[in-house]
């Protein structure tokens, strides 16, 4: 026995049978035309501002001061932090999801800026970490190093860096065969630490944050 055929019709080369999602979103926007959005444009729309309330956990206090976000919202917010439990999570980001959709276009904007600031700071806070790594080991392995860097930063204490530099080469610890084989890294000595923080803070301007430097300073 034949199976019948269903019904529906091609767009751009794709079979849309009558009475699919597909097949009364089409009619939906034949019938409105460009009087709203699409469901396609307000699921997406609902997708990204959903995203955006989850970056909003992330946002540092400063800028999350910045907002004048809603109570409901911003009391949101600060329970979504709190929750562990995996469902309870889940449920409380759809209620964030709801209150961002209640957002002014001028506060999903400032949304975006405010995230986009604290990325930009992100990625700028670990290029100068990387820039101060480099600056350590070449101190420690290059003798020529320490006369590059004094020239660049006449600020420095050069008494304190060479210390440093010194006790940083007594203290190296060899690396054997068998640590790189097991991926074990050396713990550094106390020296490696403190001329990391003393190249961080001079490259910062003489502010130093601990709490992002590498784990092996630990």
């Amino acid at each position: 026995m034949s199976r019948k055929p269903t019904k529906g019709y091609f767009v751009r080369g794709q079979f849309v049978a009558e009475g699919s999602e597909l097949d009364l979103e089409f009619k939906r926007e034949l019938k409105f035309g460009l009087e709203g959005p699409s469901r396609t444009e307000l699921k997406r729309e609902s997708t990204e501002l959903q995203e955006l309330g989850v970056q909003l956990l992330t946002l540092r206090r400063d800028l999350m001061a910045g907002l004048k976000l809603p109570d409901k919202l911003a009391d949101g917010l600060v329970e979504a932090n709190r929750i562990t439990n995996f469902e309870g999570k889940r449920r409380q980001m759809q209620f964030i999801g709801k209150q961002m959709r209640l957002l002014s276009p001028e506060t999903l904007q400032a949304v975006r800026d405010a995230l986009e600031i604290q990325r930009l700071g992100s990625a700028k806070d670990t290029q100068s970490l990387h820039l101060a790594e480099a600056w350590r080991d070449r101190l420690i392995a290059d003798d020529a190093a320490a006369g590059e860097w004094i020239a660049q930063y006449p600020q420095t204490d050069i008494q304190q860096l060479r210390a440093l530099v010194r006790q940083a080469r007594k203290d190296a610890v060899p690396v054997t065969n068998a640590a790189v084989s097991q991926g074990l890294a050396p713990r550094q000595s106390r020296a490696y630490r403190e001329l990391f923080k003393l190249v961080r803070s001079i490259l910062s301007g003489g502010q130093s944050d601990e709490s992002t430097e590498e784990a092996d300073h630990e």
